[in-house]
């Protein structure tokens, strides 16, 4: 007689649906909320002199912070994978659930389908190894979604 398994099984992993990230970040607000959580969790401090006085501008885009100290703007996407891109923050948090959650990798072309981003985009935008350093190396810590 087999032996009956029952659901889930053995490779059943535990974690957020795409529906918990979407109720998550719901907007751009949402999502950068995130990264600043992420980023600093003692307090924002500037990416250039690393001093913590540092105010939000009246005009947020493109920059939305300046620091008092060395008077330079940044935002969250300063001096990290994201710096120079041009997708937004709520793309890059869905890109980097599609890829930590995948259990063999995403390619280039299943990325930019996913994401409604033309597959250039995902090919020089979000680079695979870069987001993974991005999420556990250079936070020396494991980032929690929740």
């Amino acid at each position: 007689m087999a032996k009956r398994y029952r659901a889930p099984g053995k490779h059943f992993r535990a974690g957020l649906t795409l529906t918990d990230m979407a109720r998550m970040f719901p907007d751009e607000a949402a999502a950068e909320a995130w990264f600043i959580r992420a980023r600093w969790p003692a307090g924002m401090t500037c990416p250039s002199c690393e001093s913590r006085d540092v105010v939000p501008r009246k005009r947020r885009k493109p920059l939305p912070f300046r620091c008092r100290a060395c008077g330079k703007d940044f935002s969250v996407k300063t001096n990290s994978v994201m710096h120079k891109s041009k997708l937004s923050l709520r793309v890059w948090v869905y890109a980097i659930y599609l890829m930590t959650t995948a259990l063999k990798g995403v390619s280039s072309m299943k990325l930019a389908m996913d994401l409604g981003i033309t597959q250039k985009s995902a090919v020089f935008e979000p680079p695979h190894e870069s987001v993974r350093n991005y999420v556990y190396d250079s936070m020396n810590r494991s980032v929690d979604l929740c």
